[in-house]
């Protein structure tokens, strides 16, 4: 046995949401071998004391931007338009060299908070593979496509730019490391493309058995938009062109009619809530448990660091708990656990990794994350689902493991020197983004 971590709270989030008190875990080969009351007879090479600290599944973040932590705090308290109006300026002085650094330093933000896997739908794709390669997170990693192809306009799927890019980075990084990083297709949302598009790369998307990345109904002025354009709901819209016949992630999901939940649902759609950076903007939010009662399977996501402030996915569980609640005028909306299993349960299932993460269980990648429940705002403990939603913050959390590696404890990024990451955004990516080209 690799590594055994002992005398430790166990919550599985298995199908009987078991809670395992005073448990061991054992590690071998990156796989949980065991989880039992008792400690193995085999002398492990590693132990981990796990006396004061709960352990959880890793955190899945279900919709990100890695690489928008270099403009952090750049559009607080700006309309969304002016907000969106900045972004693009900065976006556009962006290159691969300064959305890796980024992308490093988000990824080991997610790993201080307790994430062990990540959806990011953006640009510069190969630069973010190569970030997520080196670190060892997982990553399902989408290029945020966006192009509207005019009806007369020949479109060769071969010989579109962006296209292209998509097919490089598919064959470059899908399946890297025996799964850890997958590539999905992606568009940005319905009102930035158009129909060859959509059915060009699910066509590809199905033939390379790749997911899909998309924001859709955000906003209601989103819908009114497509329905004065097309005389269809968005959801409606995209289904008619074939985008959901592949498994697809929807973020937002705000602004969606009951119908177009009901379309989804049987689609196998997966919405992702995000709910802390849709009340920092101003807008609507996933309406969780309508979603649910469609049939949908719903993740969570923070979005970027310029949309949510930071990554710290507790804060998004206990926003969406609120959210839920505040709406439906009940306490009991969105108990604990619910809100801990679109966390990681869900998470997984959106990921497509439902049969490898998302729970501690034996046979299961040994993706584990520690929590320490001997600070004084988590105790005295009655329940620790509640601690975990209501008390816990991504500071709390005292080591990340993916698949049996740690890859962040009590302060240190094993694989990742932080002090370079943060000498390249200061010394090339901030300078790039911010300085005045004239100067």
């Amino acid at each position: 046995m690799d590594t055994l971590i002992s005398n430790v709270t166990v919550v599985t989030m298995n199908p009987r949401m078991e809670v395992l008190f005073g448990g061991f875990i054992g590690i071998e080969n990156g796989k949980i071998v065991s989880i039992s009351k008792s400690a193995p007879k085999e002398a492990p090479k590693t132990i981990l004391d796990g006396t004061g600290m709960v352990a959880i599944p890793g955190l899945i973040n279900c919709h990100t931007h890695l690489a928008t932590s270099v403009l952090r705090c750049l559009s607080d308290d700006l309309s969304n338009r002016e907000a969106l109006e900045e972004l693009l300026k900065k976006e556009a002085k962006m290159d691969s060299r300064s959305a890796k650094a980024a992308a490093l330093l988000s990824i080991a933000e997610c790993l201080r908070f307790g994430v062990t896997s990540v959806s990011d739908l953006y640009y510069y794709p190969d630069a973010t593979a190569q970030a997520v390669a080196e670190s060892g997170i997982k990553a399902n990693l989408a290029l945020s496509a966006y192009r509207f192809i005019d009806q007369n306009e020949d479109f060769d799927f071969e010989t579109d730019e962006q296209c292209r890019e998509l097919c490089r980075v598919v064959e470059k990084w899908n399946g890297y490391d025996d799964g850890r990083i997958r590539i999905d297709a992606g568009i940005y949302a319905e009102y930035t493309s158009n129909y060859k598009l959509w059915e060009a790369l699910a066509g590809y998307a199905s033939e390379q058995h790749l997911g899909l990345q998309l924001h859709l109904a955000q906003t209601r002025e989103e819908v009114d938009s497509c329905l004065d354009r097309t005389g269809m709901n968005p959801g409606e819209l995209l289904n008619c062109h074939r985008l959901f016949s592949v498994p697809a992630t929807a973020a937002n999901c705000a602004c969606l009619e009951d119908f177009e939940r009901k379309l989804l649902g049987s689609k196998k759609v997966s919405a992702v809530a995000t709910p802390l950076a849709d009340a920092k903007a101003g807008l609507p939010t996933t309406p969780i448990s309508a979603c649910v009662k469609a049939g949908m399977n719903v993740a969570l996501g923070t979005g970027g660091a310029i949309e949510c402030g930071n990554l710290d996915l507790f804060e998004v569980m206990r926003y969406a708990a609120m959210a839920e609640r505040t709406a439906s005028g009940s306490p009991d909306s969105l108990p604990s656990q619910a809100a801990l299993m679109m966390a990681t349960v869900c998470g997984a299932q959106a990921q497509g990794r439902a049969k490898e993460c998302g729970m501690l269980q034996e046979g299961m990648d040994a993706d584990i994350v520690l929590v320490d429940f001997s600070a004084p705002h988590l105790m005295p403990c009655h329940n620790v689902l509640h601690g975990l939603v209501w008390s816990a913050k991504g500071g709390d959390v005292a080591m990340t493991m993916v698949r049996g590696n740690i890859l962040y404890q009590n302060g240190r990024f094993p694989t990742i020197d932080l002090q370079a990451v943060v000498a390249e955004l200061t010394g090339y990516a901030i300078p790039r983004l911010f300085e005045s080209s004239e100067s």
